[in-house]
């Protein structure tokens, strides 16, 4: 039978949650703290666990690490009534399936449950970042859109996609990248932003890369390409980075780069 676990120290919160999910089908195990929150998953290995951010004895940060650090560990959906950018991205990064608000919605739970019983999550999807550095009050924002922001932020620090920005001009999309790089796994190497509209087009690919000496004129010594490059407003110019990504303009050898592109752009870039 399918299993849930719900942890929460509201004892209201507890019994309605029991009540609406046993009403579903499901087999309801609850916990009113952490520590006895660790014990029940692990006597009876629930395949989806509800869980408080803020429990009386634990963290639930640092339960959700705890439960996603097993063999076959269980779905985590976090549950909070204080909405901050922080916690939903440290959240979502260290592997939580879903993050809801309270007061929690019937539909949405509803919703929420069945999809995480439906989907098979890749190999390796629960692999948990070292913590690193998180900007303070970067962005700040309460409402259920800027939730999803947040989380998607948090999904997207556990790997390293490409990401595609998009927004009108002054929405924040430099915030967004700047956010999403402090809390990679990049977050130790430097971020370069670069505004590729002003530049010109046979330069572009220096500025991405780097150069050699000679390579052109006025290339009076080796200049090394950025570590992290970020385009703003990087537009129909992508050729330019596939054709020198193999290394800088004019280099006799190839050099190993690893990097991560933010492109940011204010309208629909359908060939991207």
């Amino acid at each position: 039978m399918r299993t849930i676990l719900v942890v929460d120290d509201e004892t209201p919160i507890l019994e309605s949650l029991e009540m609406f999910l046993c009403e579903k089908g499901y087999r309801v195990i609850t916990a009113a703290t952490g520590a006895e929150g660790l014990m029940k998953s692990r006597q009876h290995h629930p395949d989806v666990v509800m869980l408080d951010i803020r429990l009386p004895d634990k963290n639930g940060l640092e339960i959700l690490k705890e439960m996603l650090g097993v063999a076959n560990p269980p779905k985590v959906i976090m549950m909070t009534a204080f909405q901050d950018m922080e916690t939903t991205i440290e959240a979502m990064k260290s592997g939580a399936y879903e993050y809801l608000n309270k007061p929690l919605d019937a539909g949405e739970i509803e919703r929420t449950v069945d999809r995480a019983f439906r989907m098979n999550w890749p190999a390796g999807s629960h692999e948990i970042l070292a913590d690193v550095p998180s900007p303070k009050g970067v962005i700040i924002g309460k409402s259920p859109q800027m939730c999803e922001i947040f989380k998607t932020i948090g999904v997207l620090c556990r790997n390293q996609a490409t990401v595609l920005i998009q927004g009108e001009t002054g929405t924040g999309k430099e915030l967004v990248a700047r956010t999403i790089h402090h809390n990679s796994s990049f977050s130790d190497e430097p971020m370069m932003t670069l505004d590729c509209s002003a530049i010109v087009a046979t330069l572009l690919e220096s500025e991405l890369f780097g150069h050699s000496k000679g390579a052109f004129t006025g290339a009076v010594e080796t200049k090394p390409g950025p570590q992290i490059p970020l385009p703003d407003h990087f537009g129909y110019q992508s050729g330019y980075c596939r054709s020198c990504a193999t290394g800088p303009l004019s280099g006799r050898s190839l050099l190993p780069a690893e990097s991560r592109l933010h492109f940011c752009s204010p309208a629909q870039r359908p060939h991207l």
